[in-house]
Formats: structure tokens, sequence, C-alpha cells
């Protein structure tokens, strides 16, 4: 039976190690609570670093936290010496992916050092997961830490289902690309069979770096890569709607409530809460803030800024600049404007307890969020989750993932100060009928869609495209299927072989000439007269002269509008014109000239337009404009456009491959029959063939083809052994 295994750089459990002996208990994260029912299920396990350096145990320590993590808790531990923390988390992690991923690459370090270390944690994490998972098992890897580990366990586990999710932000191609290692992180983490982001944007930008970087194209967020498909969405990250909005229903909380309620003296009140991070934009907050109190001082002694910031990476230099910064612009504003009784900042450098911030939350008019980049953002929804009665107003940045979803918060651009001192004097001022009416809409949503929904949309999703994947092995024609396929070959006394040619036969970069050892079995399955082979490309007719001169079998050219019998010479299957190029061709021109890097090749009854060496992101955008003015020069030209493999054709809608094909399936009744193809102008052809033949797509892909071959290194080894077995 499959299991779950959770993979994460922090386990859901917490180790410490005090005086009086090792003590265990849940990890208060978003993460560990939305994976709480999935890692209670009786098949599972979560596997993770403890919390506590390697080196500060003793061995009987160690072997201990193992063991009950183990057995109590479901847990295995991955343990990380304080030189790899050091060089893996505090380094690569902290000070190479999280500053580019948030936008600060001017902060980003680049080490090989790092990036050694990074990998080595990261087969660490590798052989762990190893020790205990199997070749069915649903395997789900979370956030920057863990991005190359998709690819090591799919190159080792090649039937299990890998789902990644990033829970900070991907950054743009121009960003990304700054990055040394990007390709290494981009295959690594197509070893996921699902990937998930929170956005949209952020799966996009993901998907133009694959496309741009590594080449793999994507329909409709699925990449296809190294023969799998990959499924890229966006998933939401929730929060525990019901405890937030259950909270004020403690005691402890409405005893906060009511201490708070009495200190603000019937004030309004701003909460701020944020971990110290220079992505967090909080000296922008306190500088918009201070705007608003210098261009509104009718609100001197009548509002006050609730300011919270929770320690972080004390010893990085940046963050000490941040919290020394920070601390200058809260005395600078408490300066200026503060009077007896009454202070503009209440700022507190430490985390809160649920219970008061929940108090907070419950209180608080305003809740300001304004990071430069932030992957979601949950303090806005837990926010929202706490305001049973649906009041108080969120003011947002337009670059916090939880912008997508709440949209009824007023939103800002972070880095605008006048903006944002603007937006704060708007939601002081916004009625309550407006306030519960927004509240309301995002009450239902978060109510809907909870850190429990979204994990089990995760892992359904993730389900789904392991069905497909596993339809896909299937239909592979592995050695057992060609073993049968041969076995009929050999029995069977009239045989039609229909072969594509570029991707086919040969490769689309190669030189464009069958090697010899195929040459020669095409040759020798030719001259049995049990067999028809055809050749069927979109070439022109001297092109395949050309290139499979002397061999004896049928060629189709031009889709099928040249037929070439194995002993006769060509002939014309439509009585089509080129007429219409006349018309076609200026447009394409066009295009060439506006996308560099493409090209138009005239055949006679065709044009195309290849577009594989332009720029990707500015060849889709072309071919998407392409194809819509054609559509409305073509409708009443009985003329086809035809989307193939980096490249647009238009051709007479009247011709095709499965038209050609169609002469000799039709002919006779055939024993064997075979086609093979690359590309979906190939799917005619194999909606041809009946269901006791054999129709195999080069390539794993959506097609009505039986079965699958994953290179033309297999297609050709094919054609040689049917020879071997004539």
């Amino acid at each position: 039976m499959s299991k779950i295994i959770l993979v994460s750089n922090r386990l859901s459990t917490s180790v410490d190690v005090g005086e009086d002996g090792i003590s265990f208990k849940p990890s208060m994260g978003g993460l560990a609570t939305g994976l709480s029912s999935m890692h209670e299920e009786e098949n599972s396990l979560w596997v993770g670093w403890s919390g506590v350096p390697s080196d500060d145990l003793s061995e009987e320590q160690s072997q201990e936290i193992s063991e009950r993590l183990r057995t109590e808790y479901k847990s295995v531990v991955v343990d990380l010496s304080e030189d790899e923390l050091a060089a893996f988390y505090y380094g690569f992690c902290n000070n190479t992916v999280w500053p580019l991923f948030h936008y600060f690459p001017t902060y980003a370090e680049y080490t090989d050092d790092l990036w050694q270390a990074y990998y080595d944690v990261n087969r660490k994490f590798f052989h762990k997961v190893m020790e205990v998972a199997e070749d069915e098992d649903y395997i789900w890897v979370h956030d920057y830490q863990l991005m190359l580990l998709p690819g090591m366990l799919k190159a080792e586990l090649p039937h299990s289902s890998v789902g990644f999710f990033l829970h900070i932000p991907f950054p743009s191609y121009e960003v990304f690309r700054l990055l040394p290692w990007r390709e290494e992180l981009l295959r690594g983490l197509l070893g996921s069979d699902l990937i998930g982001f929170h956005t949209y944007d952020y799966a996009r930008h993901f998907l133009s770096s694959v496309r741009r970087i590594l080449g793999a194209e994507h329909h409709m967020g699925n990449v296809k890569f190294d023969n799998r498909m990959i499924r890229v969405d966006a998933f939401p990250m929730g929060i525990d709607y019901q405890k937030y909005a259950s909270a004020t229903e403690n005691k402890v909380t409405q005893d906060e409530m009511a201490r708070v309620r009495e200190e603000l003296g019937g004030r309004q009140l701003i909460l701020s809460v944020d971990r110290l991070d220079y992505s967090k934009g909080i000296p922008l907050r306190l500088k918009a803030f201070h705007t608003f109190l210098s261009e509104h001082p009718e609100y001197r002694e009548k509002v006050t800024m609730f300011m919270i910031v929770a320690p972080s990476r004390t010893q990085v230099p940046h963050y000490i600049e941040l919290k020394r910064e920070i601390d200058e612009l809260v005395s600078a504003i408490n300066g200026e404007h503060a009077t007896i009784g009454w202070t503009p900042v209440w700022y507190y450098y430490r985390p809160f307890p649920f219970d008061k911030l929940t108090a907070l939350y419950a209180l608080s008019d305003v809740l300001l969020v304004t990071p430069l980049r932030d992957g979601m953002n949950l303090i806005s929804k837990e926010y929202i989750a706490a305001r049973t009665d649906n009041l108080g107003t969120v003011v947002l940045s337009e670059t916090a993932g939880s912008a997508r979803e709440l949209g009824e918060a007023l939103s800002v651009n972070p880095n605008n100060i006048d903006e944002i001192a603007n937006t704060i004097l708007e939601a002081l001022q916004l009625p309550k009928e407006q306030q519960i009416e927004k509240n309301k809409r995002m009450h239902q949503r978060l109510r809907r869609y909870d850190i429990h929904y979204w994990a089990h949309d995760f892992m359904e999703k993730l389900r789904s495209i392991s069905e497909l994947q596993q339809s896909f092995r299937v239909r592979r024609l592995s050695r057992s299927l060609r073993n049968k396929m041969i076995e009929q070959f050999q029995s069977a006394s009239r045989r039609l072989l229909l072969v594509d040619y570029d991707g086919t036969l040969i490769r689309r970069s190669g030189p464009g000439v069958p090697d010899q050892a195929t040459k020669e079995a095409l040759r020798g399955l030719s001259r049995d007269s049990r067999n028809e082979v055809v050749i069927i490309s979109g070439r022109q007719k001297d092109f395949l002269d050309r290139n499979l001169e002397g061999l004896p079998v049928n060629i189709v050219a031009g889709h099928g509008i040249w037929i070439k019998d194995k002993d006769g010479d060509w002939t014309r299957t439509d009585p089509v014109t080129g007429d219409w190029k006349e018309l076609i061709l200026p447009m394409l021109e066009l295009y060439q000239d506006r996308t560099p890097g493409s090209r138009i090749e005239e055949n006679e009854f065709s044009l195309v337009w290849y577009y594989e060496r332009a720029q990707p992101e500015l060849a889709m955008v072309r071919l998407s404009e392409l194809k819509d003015a054609l559509l409305s020069l073509t409708e009443n030209l009985d003329l086809s456009v035809l989307e193939g493999n980096k490249f647009l054709e238009i051709k007479n809608s009247n011709v095709s491959k499965g038209r050609a094909a169609a002469r000799w399936i039709t002919e006779e009744s055939w024993d064997f029959v075979m086609a093979v193809g690359d590309d979906w102008t190939d799917e005619d052809i194999f909606t041809m063939v009946p269901d006791t033949g054999y129709s195999i797509k080069v390539g794993v892909d959506i097609s009505s083809a039986h079965y699958f071959l994953e290179s033309v290194e297999e297609v050709r080894e094919l054609v040689q052994q049917l020879a071997g077995e004539r």
C-alpha cells in the first residue's frame, strides 16, 4: 500500500533539549497545521530536521530523539550539524535564494561553497527519504530549502508521485537568470509531477524560466520535460480559519482585549505585525505613518500604531542595519509627535503569543500590511478571520501573495509613501457598512479555502497527475509489449509500416539524414514482399529524394500533396495550387521582421514560420498574434493553420498525412499495421490505425496513439529489430 511522505526543512514536531531532558511539542506554523490531518493518517511519515544541531547532542540523546520521533510522532530525523546549517540554511538558503527570490539581487551571495553545501544537504535529505520510500509512494516536498530533492527522488523512484510546493515568491525570469545554478534548480524542481505556487504570477514566472533556460514548452500549465508531463498550478495557502474565528471566545483573549481597550482610551488602533526582514517594507511603512501624522494633525492623540516586529537572523549584517533603521524611525516619530499621555507608535521587538495577537486583531481598526514582496502573507488572512464582527480594514500591499485573494482590501504600492499615508486616512474613515460588506465576502472565501482545503486540494491534484503519468507508463512500448509486437509481425503475411520523418527517424536538430544502420534496416524491410514501408513527411519532395536516395520505400511529401511509390515517380494527389501564398507571405514576413530569430520556409504548396531560435516569450506573443491574424485571412481560403514543434504551417485544408496514409490503409486487409510519429500532424494517421494495430507516439504527450516510445533512438532500434525479424 502506498504511503504519504511529507518532507520539509523542519519537522512538524519541535524538539527541546534542556536540563530536565528532552521534550517534544507540536510546531505552531501553518504548514504543520495544514498537513496535520495527512500526517495523522496511518500510513504516513514526515521527514525533516529536528531543530537541534546534531553536534550539540550526545550519541544517546541523538538516538533517543530519533527513536521517539519515529515511534511516537511518525517522523524521520535528518541530522544537520552546525557547519551544515551555517552553509546550507544561513548561507545558500537565506543569503542567496531568499534575497534573490524576493527581488533583492544585490543582497544575494553567489559562492561555490554555499552551493555545494546546498547540494550536499539536499542529498542528505534524499538518502533519508530513500530509507523509508517505495516506488509507489506519494512524496510532498516543501519550500526553497529542498529544490533539488524532487529531481534526486524521481531519478531513483521513477514511479513515485512527487509534489513540490514553494512557500515564497518565484521571481521573474530576468531576476532568476542571475543565479549561476539556475538550470540545476529548474531540473531539480522538474523532478516533481506537480509543482505548486501561491499565485498564478509565480507559476507564470516559473514557466517562463523553464521555457527560456531549458527550452521546455508548456501548454495550459503542463510542461513536457524528459519524457514526462509535469503540472504547474497555483494553490493559495489558507489559514486555520476556525482557530482564529473562535479566538475571541477564549477567556485569556477576552481579558487581553479589555486591558488593551482600557490603555487605548478610545483611540483608533492601527496594527502592524511582521518578522524582521527587509522584504517586509517596515521602514517605508513607518515613513508613511509619519507622513500621515504630519499631514493630518487632527489625528494626533486619536490614533495609535501598534507595531510588532519578531526578531529574525539577528547576527546577519542586513538585519542588524534594518533593526537600527526601524529603531531610529520609531524614535523620530514618537519624538516629533508624542504628547503627555500619548505615544504614536507602540513598538515591540518580540513575538506575541496567540492570545495576545488575536486580541489585537479583534480590536484593531486597521491592519497595515505593506511588504515589498511576500509569498502569501497569512497575517492579512488571520486578521479577517479573527474579526467575527466583520469590522476593520486591511491596507494591503499589491505585491503580497494574499492580494490576489483579498481583493476587497485597500490596495497600495508598498514603495509609495504618500499613497500609503492617504490610504491610512481612507481606512480610518471607511464607513462601517462598507467594512462589513467587504469583510463578509473575504470571510466566505477564507472559510471555504482554509489550510485543510489547501492541503487536500494539492494532494488531489497530485493523485490526478499521477494517474495521468500511470496511463503514460502503461502505454509505453515496453520490452514485453515490443516482443509481443515482433511476434505478431513475424506471423503476419501482409504488413504496413507508416513512419514519420522529422522527430521520428531523424532528430529535428540533427543533420537531416538517417544513420546508415537505419537506412539498411529500411532497405531490408522494403525488399521483403510482405512489407509496405511508407515514409510520411511534411518536407518537400526534393529534400526527401536527396536524403532517402536509393531506398526502395514509398514516400509522402508535403503532408500528402506528393506521393512516390517505391518503384515509381512523384504524383500529385490533389489539384491544389499555391496562389494563396501571395496573400499570406507578406504577413509572415512582417512577423519574421518583428520576431528576431524566426525564419520562413516557402515550400511548393505551404508556408512555414519557424521560431525555434527566437526569444521564447516574444515568440509566444507573436505566435498568438499571428494565429489570430491568419485565422481571419484563411477562413474563406480553404487553408489550414497547423501548429507544430516550434513552427506554424499554412497549407491547403484538404491535404493531410491522414488522407495520404488512407491510400495504403484502405488498399487491402493488413495483418499488421504500425504507424510512428512525433507531433500532432501525425494524429490524423494514428486515428486511422485499427485497434489491432500499433500507433506509436515519439515522446510522452497527450495523444490518440496507443503507445509511446521515448526517443528517435528507440524508433531506430525498433525498425532495426523488425528488419532483423522479417
